[in-house]
């Protein structure tokens, strides 16, 4: 499934795209030079997609025959400032061969179609500040953050912060 000229079809994962897109992953975290963090399983991924209380979407990019050659996998963040919902992007990729065909153009594309046609008001993402997309992400108009700084609490110190809380956690969110 092709667009006329021969581009990629842009269109949202389904269960039989998700070893695909694991394979993908395990793809990008190589690119990224930390294939030891990558743990996701095709279980995991399909529960997240399709399981019963879902939170994360995607879209795949696939070639004439219906075979994914890249994907956009995301969620949704709320800006209380605006009051609305956007996406966040997590992650972005496209295998070699696909690359120069408009493949991440066109899921990116699709995402700020989401967005406009839903009201959220920004689509946001990041990037290793060494991949060379940063080129690319400036010729769309997106423009870095760099005022501010990225926090991350995981492992060890989550669950030594999470002894802290003062009321259990509740199940109404995933």
């Amino acid at each position: 499934m092709t667009s006329p000229d021969g581009a990629p079809t842009i269109r949202p994962v389904r269960p039989e795209d998700v070893p695909a897109v694991v394979a993908m992953v395990h793809e990008l975290a190589e690119y990224e030079r930390a294939p030891e963090q990558c743990h996701l399983t095709t279980k995991q991924l399909d529960t997240a997609l399709f399981g019963p209380s879902p939170a994360l979407y995607g879209h795949v990019a696939v070639d004439a025959s219906d075979r994914p050659v890249g994907f956009a996998l995301w969620f949704l963040n709320f800006s209380t400032w605006a009051g609305v919902h956007g996406i966040y992007l997590e992650d972005l990729y496209v295998r070699p061969d696909a690359r120069g065909t408009g493949a991440g153009r066109m899921l990116l594309a699709t995402l700020a179609a989401i967005c406009v046609e839903r009201g959220y008001q920004r689509l946001e993402w990041w990037m290793i500040h060494w991949n060379p997309a940063a080129r690319f992400y400036a010729a769309i108009g997106a423009t870095p953050m760099d005022e501010w700084t990225p926090y991350r609490l995981a492992g060890a110190a989550l669950r030594k912060l999470a002894t802290h809380a003062t009321a259990a956690p509740t199940r109404s969110a995933p």
